[in-house]
Order: C-alpha cells, then structure tokens, then sequence
C-alpha cells in the first residue's frame, strides 16, 4: 500500500526481485482495508500516508481486528507520533524513505526468519 505510484512500481520490482509472485497494490486506505481483510498475504507493506482519509496505521488497525497479517511501515514522514501510534496496533518494521533494496529484503527475511519460513 503506498500512495506514490513511481514507488509502488519500485517495492513491486524489488518484490518480484526476492521472489514474491502474488503482490497487490492500491494507493487508498479503504481498498488496503477491504483487501487486507478478505485476502490473504504473507506481509504487508503499508506507506503511513495514503490517497484517501484514511492513513496507513488506520489501515492496518482496522486489517489486524480480523488478520494478523505482520506489516513493514514505509514512510517518509518523520513525525514519532506516527511510530507511537503505529505500536499500538503492532508492526513487525518501520522504515524510512528511501528504501533499499538491501534494506527492505534484511527487513523482510528477518520477518520470515523469525516466524520460522524462508525467504
């Protein structure tokens, strides 16, 4: 879930690049809720900021009431209100823009390692 496209279309490459076949996309809060809880996905990657009124840790809060689906917050807003609201509702990861492909795959199969699965 992440609201710049020319990003979205970078994490999906760098996806496809770790082996991630199945990735889903939106740019809007509400479409990450309806998908988030009627699909399942071995981890969402949520931007704070989204296209609609409902940011990403809303997102995922609403999501976690019916799937604990492990998360990886990407954000380039900065503001620690946002990371203490994020703990609230959980989150396996929070990284800031720019993201690295380096980054984001350790970030990732750290999640998988620790939940005992394979990157």
């Amino acid at each position: 879930m992440e609201d710049e496209l020319v990003l979205q279309l970078m994490l999906e490459h760098m996806l496809r690049k770790m082996g991630f076949e199945h990735i889903k996309k939106t740019t809007r809060g509400d479409v990450a809720i309806e998908k988030g809880k009627s699909e399942d996905f071995d981890l969402i990657l949520m931007d704070i900021m989204l296209q609609d009124d409902i940011d990403g840790i809303e997102a995922y809060r609403q999501i976690s009431q019916v799937k604990k689906t492990p998360v990886i917050y990407i954000t380039g807003n900065t503001d620690p209100r946002n990371k203490e609201r994020a703990e609230k509702f959980g989150y396996y990861d929070y990284i800031g823009k720019p993201i690295t492909f380096s980054y984001l795959r350790s970030a990732i199969q750290k999640l998988f390692e620790n939940q005992n699965g394979t990157l």
